[in-house]
């Protein structure tokens, strides 16, 4: 992902410089900020988005490549510069105003603190007219699909071939590959139209991620990496995880750390890189779903995948960035949560196996164990499992959770360790009171 930053207001050359500075991770092939007579806008970006950032200046300017789908589109309209976010919020943005009412704004929150800590976020499928915000697009229930299940899953095949294959513009790619079925699916898609495709796998020795993954990249024929951590490494790398996500959420960091680490390794060998993210949302994949009434279920599929973008999508895209990455996210193509969303949620959930349609649409393709492996949370499957939390339980005292885990707006943390991740977050990001625009996982667990 590449990095914007900007102000509605003319001569800010150096402001601007200095707000790309502080997310430079983003891109570091090149930079270059454009002046106008109301406006000072820069970017940066990698070197595999050269002909993209020069097709579209200076039109526009674009954090991801045209046709992927997942972008922040800038541009002046009638006199108004408008600022878009994509229907979910893949492409992160965040603003601001100056004490004279200036808009500024920037891809991550950490661009923003030296002007102001009253941040918001642009949300998902909004598009901000200089001071006002409107909605061009609304996650809403869908009129069902009618058709014979072996019918929509072969459609849904095609869509989803059709989502990865348009976002493959070289002859070498990568995927961050868990051995699950939503990263399994996507690699399996790509490899047939690269010359080399790159894997890539992590967590701690003996974690059953590793062994399912590479039974994945055995049979697709992938060029596969393991990185294989220990928990030394997840305690070094803890402080820069929290600084890069933003976020002290516990379920969120505690899935940071594993990507975090598989995206170093990933960068030294690709630019680019496929993720799995979002098919639990579409297709039911979390074990409470199974509990909720057949008629909610696509009430609760819509809430949780409009989460996404300060959760998840939010992982994916710091992660990825912090090492210089594009992640591309599949399940967040709109042709294809458009359809996902009409699939009838019987199909969805059934018989009590969770992301049916979506096995039934690659059945075939992969091993049948992969296919039909149970869902396994990221850090799980990783083998993390308690050993955060029960380090952070060693390090907080009953009395400290106590004194401590009411915030001053109003939220509460959950648990020791998220108090544990909070103190350090603090250490990064003292300036910062006002959380409006970070996001919570939906049903973590409570102390």
């Amino acid at each position: 992902m590449a990095g914007i930053a900007g102000i509605l207001k003319k001569g800010e050359k150096n402001l601007v410089l200095s707000m790309l500075e502080s997310i430079s991770h983003r891109g570091s092939h090149g930079k270059a900020v454009y002046e106008y007579d109301d406006a000072t806008i820069g970017m940066i970006w990698a070197e595999y988005e050269d002909e993209s950032v020069q097709k579209n200046q200076p039109k526009g300017i674009f954090s991801d490549g045209p046709g992927f789908g997942h972008k922040i589109e800038i541009k002046k309209s009638e006199g108004h510069w408008q600022i878009y976010r994509d229907e979910l919020g893949v492409a992160p943005m965040y603003y601001s105003y100056t004490k004279k009412g200036n808009l500024y704004f920037a891809s991550e929150v950490k661009a923003l603190l030296s002007i102001s800590e009253a941040i918001r976020e642009c949300l998902p499928g909004s598009v901000m007219n200089d001071s006002i915000r409107n909605a061009y697009f609304k996650l809403e229930k869908k009129s069902p699909v009618q058709n014979d299940p072996n019918v929509i899953a072969t459609e849904l095949l095609n869509r989803l071939i059709m989502s990865v294959t348009c976002r493959i513009t070289t002859d070498t790619i990568g995927a961050w590959l868990s051995g699950g079925l939503d990263s399994s699916t996507i690699a399996a898609l790509a490899r047939p139209w690269v010359k080399e495709l790159h894997t890539f796998a992590g967590g701690l020795k003996n974690a059953s991620d590793l062994s399912f993954a590479r039974e994945v990249a055995k049979h697709i024929g992938s060029n596969h990496h393991e990185v294989i951590i220990n928990f030394r490494d997840m305690l070094r790398v803890l402080p820069r995880v929290i600084y890069h996500l933003e976020s002290f959420d516990a379920l969120l960091v505690r899935s940071s750390i594993i990507n975090y680490l598989v995206a170093d390794i990933a960068s030294g060998y690709v630019g680019e890189v496929f993720s799995g993210e979002g098919g639990d949302e579409l297709f039911a994949g979390y074990q409470y779903l199974k509990s909720i009434p057949a008629n909610k279920l696509d009430d609760e599929l819509i809430d949780i995948t409009g989460k996404l973008h300060n959760t998840a999508f939010q992982r994916v895209d710091r992660c990825a960035a912090a090492h210089g990455l594009m992640a591309h996210v599949v399940f967040a193509d709109p042709q294809l949560f458009d359809f996902a969303f009409r699939i009838p949620s019987v199909l969805k959930l059934k018989s009590g196996i969770e992301k049916w349609i979506l096995r039934k649409s690659v059945e075939g393709m992969l091993p049948e164990n992969i296919v039909w492996r149970p869902k396994t949370k990221f850090w799980e499957g990783a083998g993390v499992e308690e050993l955060i939390s029960d380090y952070a339980s060693a390090k907080v005292t009953d009395s400290d959770f106590k004194a401590e885990r009411n915030l001053e707006n109003g939220w509460i943390l959950r648990t020791k360790e998220e108090l544990f991740y909070y103190r350090i977050f603090k250490e990064q990001f003292n300036k910062i009171d006002n959380l409006d625009w970070m996001g919570r996982t939906k049903n973590a667990p409570v102390n």
